[in-house]
């Protein structure tokens, strides 16, 4: 293909299939965790006020409520292993329920407790309560990022990368006459999409991937931008034209990296949610025996 032809032909305006997704999974965090804390700070006040204690009515009350809720938590994977249960509700409801019952449970407990410690084995249940309710909360926050919604349909890396539309031979042809950014390009996606066991690795892919992305992006149209000035001026384009051909390439660039990005993520939150169970697990039976 002629470099100039690949210059001076259409570039469409490329969409993020994947952003709208992203900024919804974000936003419920984001709410999850204000929710929380809103809630923690509202125990903290009824406790202060003196309302009750651990030992009246209304705290005895609380605690039995929150300790059926804690039991209610295991029929989320008990319908996992029970065809029976599978015939009522959606996987969906009983997930959304057992992620309530995961918050709701431990802080009507700390309720009834009134942030007081009464015994050893109180603290420890206590405490291992918290560790689970926490970890479940990390556990969603995995969950989301490799299943699609709340469903449970798991996302496989070939779909992901179709969905976002990564498909290197069209990203390369656009950038043929910048071999260079496109080569940083090629680079970049071999590397981050190869597969590694290693956990550092993934945890370089999930805290670091993002920075280097961006800059990757940056030195990739610094060349682009330097190439199509020279094309413009050799050719008298108009100067409205080259930003808009600018702007589509920069998103065609970003599209690349964003996508690139979120694949080889996808990986990562795979290895950590196996991680999280096996770590999530014996927390959960430690606070029953307490």
């Amino acid at each position: 293909m002629n470099p100039a032809t690949t210059l001076m032909g259409d570039l469409p305006d490329l969409p993020h299939p994947a952003t709208p997704a992203r900024a919804a999974v974000r936003r419920g965090d984001g709410l999850l965790l204000a929710t929380i804390a809103g809630l923690v700070a509202g125990v903290w006040q009824l406790s202060a006020l003196g309302l009750y204690t651990a030992r009246s009515d209304t705290g005895y009350w609380l605690g039995v409520a929150g300790g059926v809720m804690m039991l209610l938590l295991f029929t989320y994977p008990l319908r996992k292993r029970w065809p029976l249960l599978a015939r009522f509700g959606k996987a969906k409801f009983w997930f959304v329920a057992h992620m309530v019952f995961g918050v709701a449970g431990p802080l009507l407990v700390i309720a009834h407790s009134t942030f007081r410690i009464g015994s050893v084995n109180a603290g420890v249940a206590l405490f291992s309560m918290v560790i689970v309710a926490l970890s479940g909360v990390v556990g969603r926050f995995l969950y989301l990022r490799i299943h699609r919604g709340l469903g449970g349909e798991r996302e496989s890396l070939a779909g992901l990368q179709q969905a976002l539309g990564l498909h290197a031979q069209a990203t390369h042809s656009r950038l043929a006459f910048a071999p260079t950014a496109e080569a940083r390009l090629r680079a970049f996606e071999q590397r981050m999409t190869s597969p590694s066991d290693a956990w550092t690795t993934q945890l370089q892919r999930l805290l670091v991937l993002p920075h280097e992305a961006r800059r990757v992006q940056r030195e990739a149209m610094a060349e682009v931008d330097a190439i199509l000035k020279q094309r413009a001026r050799e050719r008298q384009r108009l100067l409205e034209e080259l930003r808009d051909r600018r702007h589509r390439l920069r998103r065609l660039v970003r599209a690349h990296t964003d996508a690139v990005v979120r694949i080889s993520r996808y990986a990562a939150y795979v290895r950590l949610f196996s991680l999280w169970h096996v770590l999530h697990v014996p927390f959960v039976y430690l606070m029953v025996v307490c």
